[in-house]
């Protein structure tokens, strides 16, 4: 069953505590991070300005991804769309902001250039969500990836259920889906296929629960941003 809402507006940031002086990070720039990425044993991303440490996935969490992974890659076979797993970076940005993510899944039919470390126009992108990172991927995450202008869609994957949570571009914004059960495939025409459900589950075992996101934490607020302002 897939469930469609009208959602042509950005959704907020998660507010956290306030920072005390000790703990504000030091600035870092854009360059200063990709040198350092080189040399580091971690993946870290990139938020207008500061790094945030990545934590590892599980197994569940891996199998998940690359069953996406497989999937897209036997149906864009030999074409000019291609998915790039969480090794590839994500550039987002103008000339003052940057930021840099490791999307778990990307498919790109604009690629940059093969000596590049990073990806700017990705058509899709799939996350899989895990208690630590889901308000990251529903809020900041959500945030920065509907301003890509060559975004298309925007998936995000439960890991116990057979859920997914869908951000379709539509004339006037992004469309929220929700897509429920191990029979139902994600339509993507702008790549002239689908990504089927009982694929990218294939090989987990559900749990009883799944955490769900309400559409209730996203109601809009009168400091909103009224649009999803594109690049």
């Amino acid at each position: 069953m897939v469930v469609a809402t009208a959602m042509p507006h950005i959704l907020p940031q998660h507010q956290g505590k306030a920072m005390s002086s000790a703990e504000v990070p030091k600035f870092v720039s854009p360059a200063e991070y990709l040198a350092a990425e080189e040399l580091a044993d971690t993946k870290s991303e990139y938020i207008d300005g500061w790094v945030r440490g990545m934590t590892g996935a599980s197994v569940r969490h891996n199998q998940i991804k690359m069953n996406c992974a497989i999937a897209l890659g036997a149906e864009l076979k030999g074409q000019k769309c291609r998915p790039f797993d969480s090794d590839m970076r994500l550039r987002i940005g103008g000339s003052t902001q940057k930021k840099f993510y490791y999307p778990d899944l990307q498919v790109v039919c604009d690629s940059n250039a093969p000596t590049d470390v990073f990806q700017d126009s990705p058509v899709l992108i799939i996350e899989v969500l895990s208690p630590s990172t889901r308000r990251y991927d529903f809020d900041e995450k959500m945030n920065a990836y509907l301003q890509i202008s060559s975004l298309r869609c925007y998936i995000l994957l439960e890991q116990h259920q057979p859920i997914a949570t869908i951000m379709r571009r539509v004339e006037d914004g992004f469309l929220r889906q929700q897509c429920d059960g191990i029979e139902e495939t994600i339509d993507l025409p702008f790549l002239g296929c689908g990504l089927a459900m009982r694929d990218i589950y294939d090989g987990i075992e559900f749990t009883p629960t799944s955490l769900r996101e309400l559409m209730s934490e996203y109601e809009l607020t009168p400091t909103m941003p009224q649009s999803v302002t594109e690049k």
